[in-house]
């Protein structure tokens, strides 16, 4: 695993994935070990769809691809009001997702929760 240099960028990408949050952890955005990029996270946003009750909703960035290793909360057990919206992070909190890592979302319960993630998947320079 690198930490790739994004001075000399050949391509960002944008990316937005919207995906229903279950009770066991749901991906978000995975980046490959070895992929030569970066995803700078601009927003991760969670809406309640139930009408009637809330949920609580936990994020964490894993220190593995694909849900793998461990993960580590930058949100944790934050409740959503139904029919309501969280802002998890956004433009003034981005942050970088590095190689083999990974961020996923976990539901206090199923079927109430959606998480959309917007980022720029950014491709350095060939080593």
């Amino acid at each position: 695993m690198a930490n790739p240099n994004i001075v000399g960028v050949t391509a960002i990408v944008g990316n937005t994935v919207s995906v229903a949050v279950g009770t066991s952890a749901t991906s978000l955005a995975s980046n490959a070990a070895s992929s030569g990029k970066v995803f700078k996270i601009n927003s991760i946003l969670i809406a309640n769809i139930d009408g009637t009750a809330a949920a609580d909703v936990t994020v964490n960035i894993y220190s593995a691809a694909a849900l793998g290793g461990t993960g580590l909360a930058i949100a944790s057990t934050i409740s959503v009001p139904a029919d309501a919206s969280l802002i998890v992070t956004d433009k003034t909190t981005a942050f970088y997702l590095l190689e083999d890592r990974s961020i996923g979302a976990i539901a206090s319960a199923s079927g109430d929760l959606v998480a959309t993630i917007s980022f720029e998947e950014i491709t350095g320079p060939a080593p």
